[in-house]
């Protein structure tokens, strides 16, 4: 299992990590990490090759039930992929901010 836990994840966040949002659109307008790109789990197979394979992505859903199976896609085919443990949810519940809209603001 390839899950990284909310501190480690606030602190690569902080830092600039490179993170997806798996859930979908309607969803992720409802509110998303600052930064985080929306590539919902349907069109992650077809969109992998826009990820980048030299530095470790976040993967973020609702609860990271879904971010642990897309973690799991990404690292078979060669991408440094990690879930986030507890996902959005956690986030927003430990205290940090949440974007609302379409836009995956910095």
């Amino acid at each position: 299992m390839r899950e990284v836990d909310l501190a480690t994840f606030a602190i690569r966040h902080r830092d600039g990590a490179v993170v997806i949002d798996v859930r979908e659109p309607f969803e992720y307008v409802t509110g998303h990490v600052p930064g985080a790109e929306p590539m919902p789990l349907a069109q992650l197979a077809a969109r992998s090759g826009e990820l980048p394979r030299d530095v470790p992505v976040y993967v973020i859903c609702a609860s990271g039930n879904r971010s642990l199976m897309a973690a799991d896609l990404l690292h078979r085919a060669g991408i440094d992929a990690w879930s986030v443990a507890g996902g959005t949810a956690a986030w927003q519940r430990g205290g940090h901010p949440i974007v609302r809209g379409r836009r995956a603001a910095a």
